[in-house]
């Protein structure tokens, strides 16, 4: 740039550096020329920990820390090999290392892995035509949670606050129907969640979807094959069953929606009785269905699959 004849100040600001700094180095390179803009050796600050410590830590980071202790804090480490905490950070964030957080995973050992995703999947990114594709679950034990003393609410600066204890006044279970199409959902609680409940959710679903055929999206919840469920769709066989692999229900779209109702109606809710919970849950599912949207399922079988492969793959070798 100061070869074109760029003022001084201008290139200070589009390299976004000062003025003092583009002189430094004008005046460097007509010293030395190319040589001049190599940092000269001995310059900058000595470094405190040598390789072989930042070695060890790294080292011991990634074994098992001392007996009674589930995993390595920066202070313990730091207390170990006699350097600052500050410095075991430093060390950790160069090298990726993240002791603290930790994420939880499960493999489907489902025979029928494949077919199973592949098959949900399928109905997710290519429905049937003409007919109906609901996602059921159950939402079981929700508890109707009431604080000890009153709320004190959110103001400007304090967040919102409540008590630490509370009052449990029993339970009640969610059946939900999803449909992928419209986002829209039919709910029934009941106080248990048995076969007897799951039948009567089922003519729910009947009564208001009277013509169509209906594909059902589950889990493997065992009230799901009830023979007294099987003898109920043989008389009807406009209901089609699809089950989700086994240690896989996230496959299903309405726990999306359950995950939606928890975090913004129930989570932080304040319920005197199970009645007060199931008028919650309504509201809730009313509003709902007033600005429902479906859920875009964008990944295929294949992408899905991926790291179960690997996983095998990996085994093998």
């Amino acid at each position: 740039m100061a070869a074109e004849g760029v003022p001084n100040a201008v290139i200070a600001a589009q390299l976004n550096c000062t003025r003092m700094t583009v002189l430094k180095w004008r005046a460097r390179f007509a010293d030395d020329g190319l040589e001049g803009l190599e940092e000269a050796a001995g310059r900058g600050r000595p470094a405190v920990i040598s390789q072989a410590t930042t070695e060890r830590i790294v080292a011991a980071t990634l074994r098992r820390p001392p007996r009674g202790v589930t995993h390595w804090s920066a202070r313990l480490l730091a207390q170990r090999f006699g350097v600052s905490h500050t410095t075991v950070q430093r060390i950790w964030k160069e090298h990726g290392l993240r002791p603290h957080p930790t994420r939880s995973f499960k493999f489907s050992s489902d025979p029928q892995l494949e077919e199973k995703v592949s098959d949900v999947i399928g109905l997710y990114l290519h429905p049937p035509e003409h007919a109906l594709v609901l996602c059921v679950d159950e939402k079981s034990q929700i508890q109707a949670l009431d604080r000890t003393q009153p709320l004190l609410p959110m103001r400007p600066h304090q967040v919102e606050r409540r008590t630490h204890d509370y009052v449990r006044h029993g339970t009640t279970t969610l059946f939900a129907a999803l449909d992928i199409a419209t986002g829209q959902v039919t709910g029934r609680c009941y106080e248990r969640h048995r076969r007897k409940e799951f039948l009567a959710f089922l003519s729910v679903i009947e009564r208001r979807y009277p013509t169509q055929d209906i594909h059902l999206v589950l889990d493997n919840y065992h009230t799901h094959k009830h023979p007294l469920v099987d003898a109920w769709l043989a008389e009807r066989p406009r209901f089609t069953l699809h089950f989700t692999p086994t240690s896989a229900s996230w496959l299903n779209q309405v726990e999306t929606w359950f995950s939606l109702l928890q975090r913004r109606a129930i989570q932080r809710g304040v319920f005197s009785s199970v009645a007060v919970l199931k008028q919650a849950i309504r509201r809730f599912l009313d509003g709902w269905n007033d600005h429902s949207h479906p859920f875009a399922w964008v990944k295929t079988p294949e992408e899905v699959l991926m790291p179960h492969r690997q996983r095998i793959s990996e085994s093998r070798d």
